[in-house]
């Protein structure tokens, strides 16, 4: 069975991996490496990019950190006797957005979370934030995510599918962040040894598969107009992690490093007052497919 200390040497590892991949792609950003301390136990090790030739910011941080059970974890369980526990929580988290407005937006979180009275979990998921969608790219996310899914058990991937359809979701906007991807939280149901297996195995995947997305749309040409779309798209992205993002709330619930948690933001968005694209254009048919349920 795999210990909290092997699991965080491994997403150790995974940001470093990715960290490498993408300064390879984008030739030009460099990640700085920011260590921090959390004052009640562990820390972590933001790496940032920004201003590259590809990605304009980006953020691949990894965190461990433990301590007292935090109270709104003690309200999920519904018992007092949580008081007495203690908790430890590991994971990389990764959001990157690009210059180009023709490539997507991408974030991905694989964590481990574990309590002294013997409960433990995984969580984690991956998806896509076009700011213009592109079929044949959607297609392509998806069946990478589904065939990892597929390795471990083919109810995984339409389960965690519509997870994320119902969790990357902006409800006063009644649409969805993207065109979504795999979510899922809390898996215990099987064996720490096999879950872990499939954790490690959606995180490896970040990098190939995002690396083929920007190759294939980095180079397109696109005007000033694209760029605004990109900053309005970007304000939806931001209404998103600062209203309903769980990974957010559990950052700033533990006390975590503000910086860190916020690395997810974009340098500049946009809030157009009732922006409507017209009905003819590229960006009314991305709007179109911001819904839940489709099948890509």
């Amino acid at each position: 069975m795999p210990t909290k200390e092997e699991i965080t040497e491994w997403f150790k590892s995974l940001q470093d991996s990715i960290c490498t991949a993408l300064e390879v792609e984008d030739g030009k950003g460099v990640f700085v490496e920011d260590n921090w301390v959390r004052e009640e136990g562990g820390g972590g090790r933001t790496r940032i990019i920004q201003n590259g030739k590809v990605i304009e910011k980006g953020g691949v941080n990894f965190s461990a950190v433990y301590g007292d059970v935090p109270s709104f974890l003690q309200n999920d369980h519904g018992s007092e006797e949580l008081k007495k526990h203690t908790f430890y929580a590991t994971g990389v988290s990764i959001v990157i957005h690009p210059i180009s407005p023709m490539v997507p937006i991408i974030h991905m979180n694989v964590r481990y979370f574990e309590m002294s009275n013997g409960v433990w979990w995984f969580g984690g998921g991956i998806d896509l934030t076009p700011h213009y969608v592109n079929d044949i790219d959607a297609h392509f996310f998806h069946a990478q995510l589904k065939k990892i899914c597929d390795l471990y058990d083919i109810a995984y991937y339409p389960e965690y599918k519509k997870w994320a359809d119902d969790y990357f979701f902006i409800p006063h906007r009644n649409e969805t962040r993207g065109i979504g991807g795999i979510f899922f939280d809390r898996l215990n149901k099987k064996s720490k040894e096999e879950l872990f297996s499939f954790v490690q195995g959606v995180g490896s995947a970040f990098a190939p598969t995002y690396v083929e997305l920007l190759n294939r749309n980095k180079n397109k040409t696109y005007t000033e107009e694209n760029k605004q779309w990109q900053l309005i798209r970007r304000g939806r992205y931001v209404e998103f992690n600062l209203v309903y993002d769980k990974g957010t709330k559990f950052g700033l619930e533990t006390n975590g490093r503000i910086e860190s948690i916020l690395m997810s933001l974009p340098l500049n968005a946009s809030w157009q007052y009732n922006h409507i694209p017209s009905s003819n254009s590229e960006e009314f048919r991305t709007l179109s497919l911001l819904k839940k349920g489709l099948n890509w």
